[in-house]
């Protein structure tokens, strides 16, 4: 059996077998064995989304056949579709530190394969399994018995999901790939069979037993709520309403005043302003075109030589992304519907932040909006986080003394603590701390030390290298010549940086869009990244 990745091969081909391996199995779930092993590596770890597309061929025998094993499904068996994540892939980079930490876009579960079952068929008689997944709430173990083979996992709730199916992602359960990558979940490539009539590849299985065991077991998430709760955080319109009004969707946020006015927080300082002579940096970014795939965390990651902290510590709440992607799903529970039929308030909100059977997903990626008026600035003992002449929101990391007050003024929850010193720490063990992993460290930018903040600087040293060029060649930073690493990676243009003093720059044409808003604006902080409300190609009643 091979370690959970098969090499290409042609179609029609079988798959190289490599022998001298033992077949991956499952590790045991227990409970309490979500904490890290003495090297700071879970026992059974992540992944991210992305599906499998199994060879469909539109042959009239072929549907037969489909239509004939359809038919044999007996009552209580699942469907298995086997997909690979976003991240992690086939498996074949499974020893990635970084891809393993890497949220799933959907779960937004690190360092670990599971199986994603709906909610109804989670809620059954038959099963009663737990749906939350908190850093406490354990999950159960199931098994999933599929063409001879028996797979034994942690089923996770999947909101959307149709009843009767289950899905199990690749890449996992590898024996020989490195020390981040052995153990962790488990191997579904023995449950791929090979089509043989065509040669080809099947993805997914009928006729499936699932079995609940007396086992539980803790996954490691970063987000455990799934709706906006009635709140305006991303704002969204319908196609049809943004032709007519372009601010569809986007009503101004006004501020109740002592002399029974309203204005807009801009216009409502608790603050003096101060004037950004020269550059002044912002980023738009577009949730029309976002489809939270992650590349920008890892480029983030990459860049700027983020910590990787392990499954345990991911699970106390730890982990050290800058950037993260916030995925909410829509409810059928709404302010004015909990008013039409006298829902309280506290039914209304527990209604809300149940996800709709059918849900739409939105992605918002989150990280340090670089506040004019930013809130950690004031509440700092040490002027450790200040702001620029130029509009950032910076960090003295050597001034720092970790009090965390920022963190928690912080109302976008966007900075992280160093509770260890994670490079030169046998207890990580993952890239930072052996001569070959310190090789993919940036040098332009410090690694951090244990007891001190840290969180977004919109890549400043690639900020100092466009402003060096630029004025080498006597002239201003050109649009789109400073890019940050989010910026960068991303596959649908989502993200833009660039200087708001500049009408010619694309972000300074976005900021006077009609659809731009600022996240929780009516905090009046005045953030310097703003985004683009979404607009859905669907009926008013579906929105």
């Amino acid at each position: 059996m091979h370690d959970g990745v098969y090499p290409a091969v042609t179609a029609g081909a079988a798959p190289v077998v490599e022998a001298a391996e033992e077949p991956a199995t499952a590790p045991e779930h227990k409970e309490g064995d979500a904490h890290a092993t003495p090297h700071g590596r879970p026992q059974a770890p992540v992944a991210v989304a992305a599906p499998v597309a199994a060879a469909i061929s539109a042959d009239p025998a072929t549907i037969s056949t489909a239509a004939a094993n359809l038919n044999k499904v007996k009552g209580g068996a699942f469907e298995l579709v086997i997909y690979e994540k976003t991240g992690l892939g086939d498996g074949r980079l499974a020893n990635n530190p970084w891809l393993q930490e890497l949220p799933d876009p959907i779960s937004r579960v690190t360092w670990d394969n599971y199986i994603t079952m709906s909610i109804a068929d989670m809620n059954s008689d038959d099963f009663k399994f737990n749906i939350l997944n908190g850093q406490e709430q354990l999950s159960n173990v199931a098994e999933v018995v599929v063409n001879g083979v028996t797979l034994k996992l942690p089923v996770y709730a999947s909101p959307g999901q149709a009843k009767g199916t289950i899905g199990i992602a690749l890449g996992y359960g590898r024996t020989k790939a490195g020390k981040t990558a052995n153990g962790i979940g488990a191997n579904a490539f023995p449950a791929v069979t090979i089509n043989k009539d065509n040669g080809f590849f099947e993805y997914s299985a009928v006729d499936v037993k699932v079995n609940k065991t007396s086992e539980t077991y803790n996954l490691a998430g970063t987000q455990t709520f799934h709706t906006m709760m009635g709140r305006a955080i991303v704002k969204e319109t319908t196609l049809d309403a943004y032709k007519k009004d372009a601010k569809a969707g986007n009503e101004p946020v006004l501020l109740s005043l002592s002399n029974g006015t309203k204005d807009t927080p801009n216009n409502v300082n608790l603050w003096e302003d101060h004037p950004r002579l020269n550059h002044k940096w912002g980023m738009s970014i577009d949730l029309n075109t976002c489809l939270g795939c992650g590349a920008c965390v890892i480029g983030c990651h990459s860049e700027n030589n983020v910590a990787v902290v392990g499954k345990d510590e991911v699970r106390r709440g730890r982990d050290m992304h800058w950037l993260r992607i916030d995925r909410y799903y829509t409810s059928d529970m709404t302010e004015k519907k909990a008013e039409e039929e006298g829902v309280g308030a506290i039914d209304k909100f527990l209604d809300m932040e149940v996800p709709s059977d059918s849900p739409r997903v939105v992605f918002q990626p989150v990280m340090c909006q670089h506040c004019n008026h930013a809130p950690c600035e004031t509440v700092c003992p040490v002027l450790a986080t200040t702001h620029s002449n130029e509009g950032l929101n910076q960090m003295t990391y050597n001034r720092c003394i970790g009090t965390k007050y920022c963190g928690n003024n912080c109302p976008y929850k966007v900075r992280r603590f160093n509770w260890f010193k994670y490079a030169d720490n046998s207890a990580f063990d993952f890239h930072m701390n052996d001569t070959l992993g310190k090789m993919v460290l940036n040098p332009d930018v410090i690694v951090r030390g244990r007891g001190v903040m840290e969180k977004c600087s919109m890549c400043v040293q690639r900020i100092q290298e466009g402003k060096l060029n630029a004025k080498k060649e006597g002239r201003r930073p050109i649009d789109g010549e400073i890019k940050t690493a989010c910026q960068q990676v991303c596959p649908t243009n989502a993200i833009t940086f660039g200087d708001l003093n500049d009408d010619t720059h694309t972000v300074t044409k976005h900021s006077k869009e009609p659809r731009m808003y600022h996240l929780l604006e009516e905090v009046g902080i005045q953030p310097s990244v703003f985004y683009m409300t979404k607009v859905r190609n669907v009926s008013a009643s579906e929105l």
